[in-house]
């Protein structure tokens, strides 16, 4: 079962550092009532403003299980509507019972559907905005037909799933080194805009979590970073501008997720901070999404005795979700659970009750169930059986359309190929994400001004490093990414991937090669203490040539290289962030990063070895 939120990852591997510091040191019913419901919308969809009269009369025309319906985003495998591959069939019928997206619409009348790489549903843009058209076309030809809210997992960085030709931008740690609120407004504007060409209106971006946990094994750069104010100023930019272009920004993990040193997909993470921290690190982010006037926020599969001692994930809870989210916080956009196939949320309760305990809780979009014809079944019941009442569904439902509407989605539900070719990857935005990530490659040693590196004394670099699975859409291997830059740079760049456990023949070959080399560049990933990386990284440095070191995940690696003349971090091993760390090792700019996290020393993690805020330049 794939997943989403949290789950974001893919095969990126473990996000935390797999070392132990102290995380306390760091702490329409009808067409008629639809094209009504469009013709009431002003020009700019963005600033729709819902008739919540009008809404109210749609959800009264709507079936039971029409209104069951639309509180489900459900993930479909294909990349056309109502003609996917046969395999993709093969897979829908085994995990849905449908067909195609067409089918799966015209069955279950969700209100949402997720887009996935696996799934998939991102080929290249065409295809998904063709995809998207289909899905609406689908939904709207129904009686009583109501628009999709097509949704996806576009974080940037290590979690993205539209790739290339789209533009993609670098990390939310990353952009919280770069520090800039006028950056992370631009990124959400830009990528905003071309997810709305492609048909997708909401966006599982930003993460409001405060990586306060060096150890977090799900979360890490995909968090602005350590600091609660730092990362709630970043949050309310970027929301500004997803928002500004008309796509649904989502906060999450509510009640924050930055610091468990367990992955909520295969088990049940705790949060023991106590209300007091809770206030004072977790909920600043989420305060100032709500302030910046967040469309969604996503719940957390957590369990945060502090906030409910019930034994309860924060998804099922009903005084995190209703007492606090909703009636402490003030908050009444629509609330969208992480995936309900996710461990976190599955290990008390079993998969029929999971989505009717996070109805009562006070959500609104069932995200991705194991089993939907369970679960929406489930919810069905529940209502004709008294533990939900009908009420409780119209509530949701008119949270959803209001969204639906504000996102124009009544007045406008299609995108066309002119949109796409205007909009997707164009050159404006592909020198805008360049531009951005020089702003965050982050120089933390610089021995005896070993950077910039030189063509007249340095000019063969040896490329060697882990190579970890590209994120979606990206070239990769980041090895030959970062060869291929420097070449480009003027520099005879060789490439020698090692992995992220090199044996010792490995060491070996890299060892011999680096004797031919004026220069040695070494991608690490996530190094810890017994870490062959470790290891090439000594073990080159003992050939006598300058090696430098670039941290291509957490920046927490250079306290496992204590000797390493030069570090960087990267922060993410994309294209976009490795083109500009080439950028900023041979000197075309200069570094201007600072550490969002601290970084603590690896023989006493009690004690910081380089602060938030630190960052060299040339």
């Amino acid at each position: 079962m794939h997943q989403t939120g949290t789950g974001s990852t893919g095969s990126t591997g473990n996000t935390g550092n797999t070392a132990q510091p102290s995380r306390r040191t760091v702490l329409a019913a009808t067409a008629g009532v639809t094209a009504a419901l469009a013709a009431a919308g002003p020009a700019c969809a963005a600033t729709a403003a819902p008739d919540d009269g009008r809404l109210r009369r749609v959800i009264a025309r709507m079936t039971l299980r029409e209104k069951v319906g639309q509180l489900f985003v459900m993930r479909v495998y294909g990349h056309s509507a109502t003609a996917p591959d046969q395999a993709d069939i093969d897979a829908n019928l085994k995990e849905i019972g449908v067909r195609t997206a067409a089918e799966l619409v015209a069955k279950y009348r969700v209100g949402g559907i997720i887009y996935f790489t696996w799934a998939h549903n991102t080929r290249e843009p065409h295809q998904i905005a063709e995809l998207s058209n289909g899905i609406q076309r689908a939904s709207l030809d129904l009686p009583r037909g109501l628009p999709v809210l097509i949704s996806t997992d576009q974080e940037h960085g290590i979690v993205a799933r539209v790739g290339r030709p789209a533009t993609l931008f670098p990390g939310a740690m990353a952009v919280g080194a770069g520090g800039s609120r006028s950056d992370a407004r631009a990124l959400g504007r830009l990528a905003g805009a071309e997810l709305r060409a492609l048909g997708v209106r909401q966006n599982y971006s930003p993460v409001a979590d405060v990586n306060v946990n060096p150890a977090n094994p799900v979360i890490g750069v995909r968090s602005f970073g350590a600091h609660p104010r730092a990362v709630a100023t970043l949050v309310a930019a970027e929301v500004a501008g997803y928002q500004g272009s008309g796509v649904a920004a989502t906060a999450k993990h509510f009640p924050g997720h930055g610091d468990t040193d367990v992955d909520s997909h295969t088990g049940f993470p705790t949060i023991r901070h106590t209300r007091e921290q809770w206030e004072r690190l977790d909920a600043p982010p989420f305060r100032s999404a709500i302030a910046a006037g967040i469309d969604s926020i996503m719940t957390a599969h957590l369990m945060v005795p502090a906030l409910d001692d019930s034994g309860d994930p924060a998804t099922l809870s009903h005084p995190i979700v209703t007492g606090i989210l909703r009636e402490r916080l003030g908050y009444d956009g629509v609330v969208v659970t992480d995936s309900l196939g996710m461990e976190g949320v599955r290990t008390k309760y079993g998969d029929d009750r999971v989505p009717v305990l996070a109805l009562k809780a006070g959500v609104d979009q069932l995200l991705n169930p194991p089993d939907l014809d369970l679960a929406w079944n489930a919810v069905l019941a529940a209502v004709r059986g008294g533990e939900l009442t009908e009420a409780r569904l119209d509530a949701s439902v008119l949270r959803i359309l209001r969204l639906k509407t504000k996102l124009g989605l009544f007045r406008a539900p299609y995108v066309s190929r002119d949109g796409v070719d205007r909009t997707v990857g164009v050159r404006a935005h592909l020198k805008a994400a360049d531009r951005i990530a020089e702003r965050t490659t982050t120089l933390l040693v610089n021995e005896g001004r070993l950077l910039p590196l030189s063509r007249r004394r340095h000019p063969r670099v040896l490329v060697v490093g882990a190579d970890p699975a590209s994120p979606s859409g990206t070239t990769g291997p980041p090895t030959g990414v970062l060869a291929s830059a420097l070449t480009g740079l003027g520099f005879t760049a060789t490439v020698l991937p090692t992995g992220t456990a090199p044996t010792t023949a490995t060491i070996a070959r890299a060892v011999a090669a680096a004797r031919e080399a004026d220069a040695v560049i070494a991608l690490t990933y996530n190094v810890t203490a017994g870490s062959g990386q470790r290891t090439l990284v000594e073990q080159l440095m003992a050939v006598g040539r300058p090696v430098v070191a670039v941290a291509i995940r957490n920046p927490y690696d250079v306290a496992r290289l204590p000797s390493v003349p030069a570090c960087l971090a990267a922060y993410s091993w994309t294209d976009v962030e490795l083109r500009a760390a080439a950028r900023v090792i041979v000197g075309r700019v200069k570094p201007r990063g600072k550490l969002p996290v601290p970084v603590q020393r690896a023989d006493d993690p009690r004690q910081v070895l380089y602060p938030i805020g630190h960052g060299l330049t040339y």
